[in-house]
């Protein structure tokens, strides 16, 4: 089964720019994200902060994930690609707490959680953007982004519904910080908008702001880019890196064009029917005869 953004060259190995908007559009947008990247780099390399090991899931008979190890360090981009199906979605559910797998450890920071609530792990610094866009499409763009403050809240619900003293003054701290979210993303044009009347592409960067008005110290990224054309996907590229580098934010990141993935990630894992096939540098994941098997065929 071929991903998209990987193409067969004359001499039959992978062409792993593709389809890529960011590998294939242009050479000076290939040249901003990698130099940008670069320089984020440097401050990078931290100490492992999520450590996952021997990760087993199964629902009944079907087996999502089997004996899966790999770990992030504080920092990094860190990608996880496969083909459909192959568990990557499943990993994130793990992660962040939807999924307990039955077999394995989770080690988050030196700690081990145990059958951890999405609740528990957004708590913990941990936030999330999902394959399909998951906002409230008759609120506006800015109450949408508000909704991703909602554990930072302090003040009880009677005192929110009276919007007096100090919950009045608490809402408008937790505002300002959304506001600096809308600023940061450029979309202070379509703030009182409802989210249903926008283009997917600005639905998509709606939900990465929701995620990011948590504060996060980890990121995860559910195929950010799917469905977004070309000057999209430079845009999320952009504000990806930036997140990165400016805030220092942990990136745990599904994609499935691998132009972008080995332009702006630092380690990739890939993952086939619910295995691990790879794991390392870009540059090593490409040259892995496992991975260039499991996307080009046997045959190849």
């Amino acid at each position: 089964m071929a991903w998209k953004g990987v193409e067969r060259g004359g001499d039959g190995q992978p062409v792993w720019s593709g389809a890529s908007a960011v590998a294939g559009a242009t050479a000076e947008l290939q040249g901003g994200v990698q130099a940008e990247h670069a320089q984020a780099q440097a401050r990078q390399a931290g100490e492992v902060i999520l450590d996952l090991q021997h990760i087993s899931l199964s629902f009944g008979g079907v087996k999502a994930l089997t004996d899966i190890s790999f770990d992030v360090r504080e920092h990094e981009i860190r990608a996880i690609i496969g083909p459909n199906g192959a568990g990557k979605s499943s990993m994130l559910n793990v992660i962040n707490g939807v999924y307990h797998p039955q077999q394995g450890r989770i080690v988050f920071r030196g700690e081990e959680r145990r059958k951890m609530h999405p609740t528990d792990a957004a708590r913990q610094g941990i936030a999330r953007t999902f394959q399909n866009i998951a906002l409230f499409k008759g609120m506006t763009v800015l109450d949408n982004i508000m909704t991703g403050r909602n554990t930072r809240f302090r003040s009880g619900l009677l005192a929110n519904a009276l919007w007096w003293g100090p919950a009045r003054n608490e809402e408008m701290r937790h505002r300002q910080k959304v506001e600096e979210v809308i600023d940061f993303l450029e979309i202070q044009a379509i703030r009182k908008t409802p989210v249903g009347r926008l283009p997917y592409g600005l639905q998509k960067r709606v939900e990465l702001a929701r995620a990011l008005a948590a504060e996060p110290s980890m990121l995860l990224l559910d195929e950010p880019m799917a469905g977004m054309n070309v000057e999209e996907k430079q845009d999320m590229c952009r504000f990806i890196l930036d997140v990165n580098h400016q805030f220092g934010t942990t990136i745990v990141l599904i994609e499935h064009d691998m132009g972008v993935v080995m332009d702006i990630s630092d380690r990739v894992v890939v993952l086939d029917y619910g295995k691990k096939i790879g794991d390392g540098t870009p540059e090593a994941v490409k040259a892995n005869p496992d991975v260039i098997r499991a996307y080009l065929g046997a045959g190849h």
